[in-house]
């Protein structure tokens, strides 16, 4: 009995990354792009895959930068990959990046380069049919705090980095983020990070009236990022007049997105989110304001 419970929770353990990490098959009516360079630092290349719907029934479309977590320490472009052939198979465009990971860079690094993929979008959305106007981005854990940082510091300049497209807005419109790393200090003190770093990178920092609307989804027993952060995120938000919901998952864990329990729940949210504020992939709705 012993025996096969362990078999069992080491199926778990195997099958897990196999559901979050691995690059899918991309579905049917959807294209891949892989392996585009949006950021270079010396030698150093950064990617990311471009997912895309073959058909485009209303041009431009909207797109979504897709940032994945592992702790800013582990994690590739590749393991969100469902998230962004997911959101392509809606109508988006999907840009799923990888970025440089600790300890190879220290912060500001990982946002710096978050937002050289925004500014690689915005660059390069006449080429695939985006609205330059329309740019969201969706992230759990680690990526949640990425997209986060992306959707309140616009206006801090310290945190554009040089990785490429300079001159080009890093501004984006709309932001779904699962469990949240709000404030970074009891993250930050772990690794060394002055305080002065730990502020700058902290997405509740940042929070003011031009701040992109966003949605929060957090499980309520969450034991990596507790879940009072998403909490205390919402009610800053809601402080400056901007559009800030909470989606309480039930006992879900950290990362409740690598359920598939909980996957199509939080997609079907997220999907409902992007086409409220940043229009329908159809065109069938307008932004909301």
């Amino acid at each position: 009995m012993r025996t096969s419970r362990l078999l069992l929770a080491a199926a778990v353990i195997v099958s897990l990354p196999a559901f979050a990490g691995a690059a899918p098959s991309a579905p049917e009516g959807v294209k891949v792009v892989r392996d585009i360079v949006y950021a270079k630092y010396g030698d150093r290349d950064v990617m990311l895959d471009l997912y895309l719907p073959e058909k485009i029934d209303k041009k431009p479309i909207a797109c979504i930068v897709v940032i994945h977590g592992g702790g800013w320490r582990s994690g590739n472009k590749e393991r969100f990959a469902r998230f962004a052939a997911d959101l392509a198979e809606h109508g988006y465009a999907a840009a799923c990046i990888g970025y440089r990971l600790l300890p190879e860079v220290t912060f500001p690094a990982p946002i710096v380069d978050c937002k050289a993929a925004v500014r690689w979008v915005r660059a390069n959305a006449e080429k695939y049919s985006i609205d330059p106007d329309r740019i969201g981005a969706i992230g759990g854990s680690a990526g949640a705090h990425l997209v986060a940082m992306l959707g309140t510091s616009h206006q801090v300049a310290e945190l554009e980095g040089d990785g490429g497209q300079p001159g080009v807005s890093s501004r984006i419109h709309a932001v779904v983020a699962l469990a949240t790393p709000a404030d970074l200090t009891r993250y930050g003190q772990r690794i060394g990070m002055a305080k002065k770093m730990i502020q700058l990178t902290s997405p509740i920092t940042h929070v003011d009236d031009q701040s992109a609307p966003i949605l929060l989804i957090h499980s309520d027993d969450d034991p990596v990022v507790p879940y009072q952060m998403s909490v205390d995120l919402k009610a800053k938000y809601e402080a400056k007049g901007v559009r800030a919901e909470l989606v309480t998952i039930e006992r879900g864990g950290h990362a409740f997105w690598n359920s598939q329990k909980w996957f199509p729940d939080t997609m079907t949210r997220a999907k409902k989110f992007f086409d409220e504020v940043l229009g329908d992939p159809t065109g069938t709705n307008s932004p909301s304001d």
